[in-house]
């Protein structure tokens, strides 16, 4: 999910309308300086508009000056917003020639109402949902453009979409400006080739390659996740990853998600590699007898996924199509249910806290009208997760019928350090695995009864969780968790052999500890660090090879003077320790 901050409902609507708008009157400037561009669509954004136009080049930085100016002339001309209902055919007269727009109408129900909406002689097939008139778009710019395939297909033609946004003041556009700018500096993708922690290459699309780097972190996320799994009672499993689709074709994935799997023959065998971990926790819940007294079992998966996301909504580290997660599920009786959603999110605030994400928004997604399991199993599930979340002091918001067909759920935002909300945790309750793996536990009073399964993610994808982390930190992680901890920087080449026993020292402790031993000066290897965002920097010269000390530097520039060899290694241990 896209990052995006809370909006009041209202102001939301607004910006909305006015977007829309602001999409229509770029149209219009594109068509009357572009007469050969074909118009396809251009819906308005969480924080802008763009419009997709088959034109026979790119457009350049120069055009985008030349359609804005277009653009406010319109605006200023204030044309009233005009709506007008036509037939098919006559909607299918309307566009001749534009295959983009046919494709549109072909693809309106019977019986739903064809529109188009106009502003002075411009134009467009629409579905509605304007402000007034054009001069009712306060503030708008163009800022930039980009390939953009037809629907998201790389099948399809390849588009060129330009990008705007719009406001309801000179001081909300500037004030979002700004955070442009800022989320620039931060971009995860940006940061990850700088920092040397991953890479993509065309030969795995979408697939990230994690350098040394990049792996320690993945992997330290991993080892502090399972230090909290021996603390809240789980235990871990490895299935494979490849099944034969008879096992996704009875989980219900063949039917709703095959698109989305990758799938392979095999020894005339048709099999799917596992776009999620569920499938396989039932099948080990199954491969033994289970009582009363075996649950709560607590199942967690790092097991590598892939799932096949289009192209043109793959982005960086957080939509990716290979990817693991700390994935978990839970076999319970209905009666435990409130005592385990209890236990998962005691352990996910404990994590987010580590993390610096510190304000959490939960929300409580209730029944929808199409549903597995009886209104009485409902009722005591959306109980047990209202109360829980009441109990723990958690604000949370409801929503009606959006929970999924096989049980409620929670799902957990946390706002980074600019503002931006990222969907990380969740826990959901399944009624419909039971029936459909046949799972079974024998109760107190020996009858067969299903158990109750809870889905829940604390991080989420490990990968994605990473791009949100490097975004959130800029790339300067805590120490534990920082891929170089500590750098020794010699002033002079003598005093490279006492750098390097510093340096020995610090790993043999269990620091992660780097020697630069170049032929730069020591500010040019100082400031190198810091743009590595590692933690430390231990300066050695004379001075220092005489007293077994170093001169102690943070990544933000403080000086922490001399300090002997001892207080280093007794504070960096401290430091680089995992969170317990």
């Amino acid at each position: 999910m896209s990052p995006r901050a809370k909006v009041d409902p209202q102001l939301e609507d607004v910006r909305k309308r006015m977007r829309h708008s602001a999409a229509h009157v770029l149209a219009e400037a594109v068509t009357s300086l572009f007469p050969e561009a074909k118009l396809t669509i251009g819906p308005p954004t969480d924080d802008g508009f763009y419009y997709d136009f088959d034109v026979e080049r790119p457009f350049t930085p120069e055009d985008l000056e030349r359609i804005g100016a277009v653009m406010r002339k319109s605006i200023h001309s204030n044309h009233k917003f005009v709506e007008r209902e036509v037939t098919r055919d006559e909607a299918m007269g309307l566009v001749k020639g534009n295959r983009y727009k046919l494709e549109i109408i072909e693809g309106i129900p019977e019986g739903e109402r064809v529109t188009f909406t106009s502003h002075g002689t411009f134009e467009d097939l629409c579905r509605g949902g304007h402000v007034g008139s054009t001069g009712e778009i306060k503030v708008f710019k163009l800022l930039s453009s980009a390939g953009a395939y037809w629907r998201g297909d790389e099948r399809n033609p390849m588009l060129q979409r330009i990008y705007g946004t719009a406001w309801e003041s000179p001081q909300a556009q500037e004030a979002h400006l700004k955070r442009i700018e800022e989320a620039e500096k931060r971009d995860h993708r940006k940061l990850g080739r700088e920092l040397k922690l991953f890479f993509f290459d065309p030969i795995a699309p979408a697939m990230p390659f994690f350098t040394p780097r990049g792996a320690f972190v993945v992997n330290r996320l991993v080892e502090y996740v399972r230090g909290l799994y021996t603390r809240y009672g789980y235990t871990e499993v490895i299935t494979p990853q490849i099944f034969s689709t008879d096992l996704w074709k009875r989980s219900g994935h063949y039917d709703n998600y095959i698109e989305n799997m990758f799938v392979m023959e095999i020894d005339e065998r048709e099999y799917g590699v596992k776009p999620m971990n569920c499938p396989a926790a039932a099948l080990v819940y199954k491969s033994d007898t289970r009582s009363y007294r075996d649950l709560p079992l607590r199942l967690a998966d790092f097991g590598r996924l892939h799932r096949y996301e289009r192209s043109g909504v793959t982005l960086g580290l957080t939509r990716v199509r290979s990817f693991s997660q700390d994935d978990a599920h839970i076999y319970c009786r209905v009666e435990q249910i409130a005592q385990e959603v209890r236990g998962f999110i005691t352990m996910l605030q404990e994590s987010y806290a580590v993390f610096g994400f510190n304000e959490a928004r939960f929300t409580l997604s209730l029944r929808p009208e199409k549903r597995m399991g009886s209104d009485e199993i409902w009722d005591k599930a959306e109980a047990a997760l209202e109360s829980v979340l009441a109990e723990l002091g958690v604000d949370f918001e409801k929503n009606p019928g959006e929970g999924a067909f096989y049980g409620p759920k929670i799902d957990v935002f946390v706002p980074d350090a600019i503002g931006r909300e990222w969907q990380l945790g969740t826990v959901q309750l399944d009624f419909n695995q039971g029936e459909r793996f046949d799972l079974e536990y024998q109760s107190e009073g020996g009858a067969r009864e299903r158990p109750v399964v809870i889905h829940r993610a604390m991080l989420g994808s490990l990968e994605r969780f990473l791009g949100v982390l490097i975004e959130h930190t800029v790339g300067a992680f805590p120490v534990w968790l920082s891929p170089v901890q500590a750098v020794v920087v010699p002033i002079a080449d003598r005093h490279n052999a006492y750098g390097m026993q510093v340096r020995d020292r610090l790993l043999a402790a269990g620091v992660r500890a780097e020697l630069n031993d170049s032929a730069e000066r020591m500010q040019a290897k100082i400031r190198d660090a810091q743009l590595q965002k590692v933690p430390y920097m231990l300066v050695v010269g004379d001075r220092e090879m005489e007293a077994g000390a170093a001169a102690v530097r943070t990544r933000t520039g403080e000086n922490l003077g001399a300090m002997s060899l001892d207080e280093i290694q007794v504070r960096l241990v401290k430091e680089t320790a995992i969170p317990r």
